[in-house]
């Protein structure tokens, strides 16, 4: 690839692969090893990925990626071991009974801050461990609850399969880094006592990153280039600060500021567009944290 600062790239994640699958077929298709993601998303899963390119992986560490959204079945009258379809059933029961009325109480009793045990095949370590290895392993996991914020919660739409004594719920989810939806399907599932699994995901944003800015694995391939070059993702996921030519040359040298009372990581920008450096202010410094454009490797 022949920008070397690169940019970052929003997939449109299939469902099937892996995110490491992903990384491994974006290498292949921008002709660079320089290639890392912003956290997963399951096998199953579709929607937003967020990966850094060449010395855009610098940001990847440094993104505030703490709010996320999605859309989502949940399918109730079964209960499955990994909370989604690609789970062993655990239980059934007829589902048709229950009312919208107790479906719109267990979802607001899920709403806004709350205790939730993840799932087990999540990535969260046990001893050491992946707690999805050791239950691939056949033991029980057992994982405590973490206090995590879903912000919307909301049912779009029901769809009963008479048949089967099933009930689909289209839904949409908003929530803060770490929840699992497919742990909220268990849940509500569970609390209307006829069980709850996940049958599809779709993750619509990340932080500030959305599918308007995501690209399918198609679209790549016919036109291999970041979706955002780096100086448009750092506008984009930081507050700014405005710097002139001197303040520039100081921090392409990696040297600090003075501070000007802004918090958390924001990037200093030219007057022409350019992101220069990311800088957090601590005392009388605004030091950066990482500088996009040093002296001597890109002039």
């Amino acid at each position: 690839m022949a920008d070397i600062l690169g940019g970052l790239l929003i997939v449109d994640k299939p469902g099937g692969p892996t995110s490491h699958d992903i990384v491994a077929r974006t290498r292949k298709l921008l002709h660079t090893k320089k290639v890392g993601h912003a956290g997963t998303l399951d096998p199953m899963a579709t929607g937003v990925l967020v990966l850094g390119v060449e010395r855009a992986t610098k940001l990847l560490g440094l993104l505030t990626l703490t709010s996320k959204a999605y859309t989502a079945t949940i399918r109730l009258g079964c209960a499955t071991t990994t909370d989604d379809a690609e789970g062993e059933i655990l239980t059934t029961a007829p589902a048709g009974h229950v009312t919208d009325a107790e479906i719109a109480r267990e979802i607001a009793a899920l709403t806004g801050e709350i205790q939730q045990v993840p799932a087990t095949v999540s990535a969260i370590k046990v001893g050491g461990e992946r707690a999805y290895a050791r239950h691939r392993a056949g033991e029980d996991v057992k994982l405590a609850a973490r206090p995590v914020t879903v912000s919307r919660f909301e049912v779009l739409a029901r769809r009963d399969h008479a048949a089967q004594e099933l009930v689909d719920l289209d839904v949409v989810v908003e929530c803060s880094s770490g929840t699992y939806v497919r742990a909220l399907a268990r849940d509500v599932g569970a609390a209307l006592g006829v069980g709850g699994h996940l049958t599809a995901l779709r993750r619509t944003r990340v932080g500030p990153f959305t599918l308007e800015h995501a690209r399918t694995l198609d679209e790549l391939a016919e036109d291999p280039v970041p979706s955002l070059d780096i100086d448009a993702a750092v506008r984009l996921a930081f507050p700014q600060r405005m710097i002139d030519a001197a303040e520039a040359e100081k921090l392409r040298d990696g040297r600090w500021l003075d501070p000007v009372g802004t918090t958390g990581v924001h990037a200093a920008f030219t007057e022409d567009g350019r992101a220069i450096a990311l800088l957090e202010e601590k005392g009388k410094r605004a030091s950066p944290v990482f500088v996009v454009r040093p002296r001597g490797l890109i002039d």
